[in-house]
C-alpha cells in the first residue's frame, strides 16, 4: 500500500532583514527613538511570539504599532482577523500594499486604524486577544488603557522592555513590584513568558526585550470604582520608602484618617506598599469610601 503524502505544509514566508530595510527605504523611513520604533527582522522570532500567544484560529487579534508588518503577517496566519493600530501615517500608508504582496488572500481579514493607541476607545471589530511589540516608553499605559476599554480582550502577549516585563509580572514583596504590577493585577494574571535578544531588531536596541503573557479575570468584587482603587495605589507608591500611614496621608486627608482606613482594611499601618496585593488596595479604598446604606 502506498503511504499518504506526509510532507509538511509549506510555511508562509515572513519579512526578513533585507525585506524590512527595503520597505523602509521605499517610503523613506528611518526608525525613530521618539516613537520607540524597533522593527523585528527575524521570522523565527515572529513565529515564537505568535506561538506563545496561543491564538485560536477563530480569534480577532489587536496589534499595536504594526510598523512595516513583520508581526502582522504572522498574526494573519494564525487568527481569523487582525486589527492594527498605527500612529505613523507613513507606515500606515505602506502596510496595506505590503499585505497585498505577501498575504493577498488575507486582505479582507485585516483592519487598519490610524491613531494613537492611547486614544483608541472603539475599533471596527471587537478583539479577543492582544499581541504587540510595544514601544518601550509607553508600554505600560498602553496595556492598561486597552484592558480598560476593550473588555473582550481575554488574553494576550506583549513584547516590552525586559525590565518592564519583570515589573508587570512582579509579585507582592518583590523589590520591583510597583504601580504597573498592582494595576495590571486588577485586570488579570501577568506572567513573564521569555526574553528576546537584541539582534532580532532593526535598529538593535541596547537592552533585551521581555515577553509578558496575560489572562484576563474578573476585577475584584467591590462597591468602589477602579479609579478609587488606583488612586490608593498611586499614593502608596509615590513615596514607596514611606510607611503606608505616611504615604497615604495626602490621599486620606491626614495621617490619622490614613491609619483608620488601614486598620479597617486589616493592613498594618507601618507596612509599605510593595507588600500588598490588589485585594489589599481594594479594602483600603472601601474603608475610605464605604458603601451607601
Amino acid at each position: 500500500m502506498t503511504e499518504p503524502n506526509s510532507e509538511p505544509a509549506a510555511v508562509a514566508p515572513l519579512l526578513g532583514a533585507t525585506d524590512i530595510r527595503r520597505l523602509a527605504e521605499e517610503i523613506g523611513v528611518r526608525p525613530t527613538k521618539t516613537l520607540g520604533q524597533n522593527f523585528v527582522i527575524d521570522g523565527n522570532t515572529i513565529r515564537r511570539i505568535v506561538s506563545a500567544a496561543g491564538i485560536d484560529p477563530d480569534e480577532t487579534v489587536l496589534e499595536v504599532g504594526p510598523g512595516l508588518g513583520s508581526l502582522t503577517l504572522g498574526l494573519l496566519d494564525a487568527a481569523r482577523e487582525v486589527v492594527a493600530v498605527e500612529i505613523d501615517p507613513v507606515l500606515a500608508g505602506k502596510l496595506p500594499e505590503t499585505l497585498r504582496t505577501w498575504r493577498p488572500q488575507a486582505e479582507e481579514r485585516f483592519h487598519l486604524v490610524l491613531s494613537d493607541a492611547m486614544k483608541v476607545t472603539e475599533l471596527p471589530v471587537e478583539p479577543t486577544a492582544l499581541v504587540a511589540n510595544l514601544p518601550y516608553n509607553v508600554a505600560v499605559p498602553v496595556v492598561l488603557h486597552l484592558l480598560q476599554h476593550f473588555p473582550g480582550l481575554r488574553h494576550g502577549l506583549v513584547m516590552v522592555q525586559d525590565e518592564v516585563a519583570d515589573r508587570l509580572a512582579a509579585s507582592p514583596g518583590s523589590k520591583i513590584y510597583g504601580v504597573p504590577s498592582v494595576k495590571a493585577a486588577w485586570y488579570g494574571r501577568m506572567r513573564k513568558a521569555g526574553v528576546i535578544g537584541m539582534n532580532v531588531f532593526w535598529p538593535a536596541p541596547k537592552i533585551h526585550s521581555g515577553l509578558v503573557e496575560f489572562t484576563r479575570h474578573e476585577p475584584p468584587a467591590t462597591h468602589v470604582t477602579r479609579d478609587q482603587v488606583f488612586a490608593v495605589i498611586d499614593a502608596a507608591f509615590a513615596q514607596r520608602r514611606k510607611t503606608l500611614r505616611a504615604a497615604l496621608a495626602g490621599w486620606a486627608g491626614g495621617a490619622v484618617e490614613a491609619e483608620r482606613c488601614l486598620v479597617a482594611a486589616g493592613v498594618d499601618p507601618t507596612a509599605r506598599g510593595e507588600v500588598l496585593d490588589i485585594g489589599g488596595y481594594v479594602r483600603i479604598a472601601e474603608a475610605r469610601h464605604p458603601a451607601a446604606v
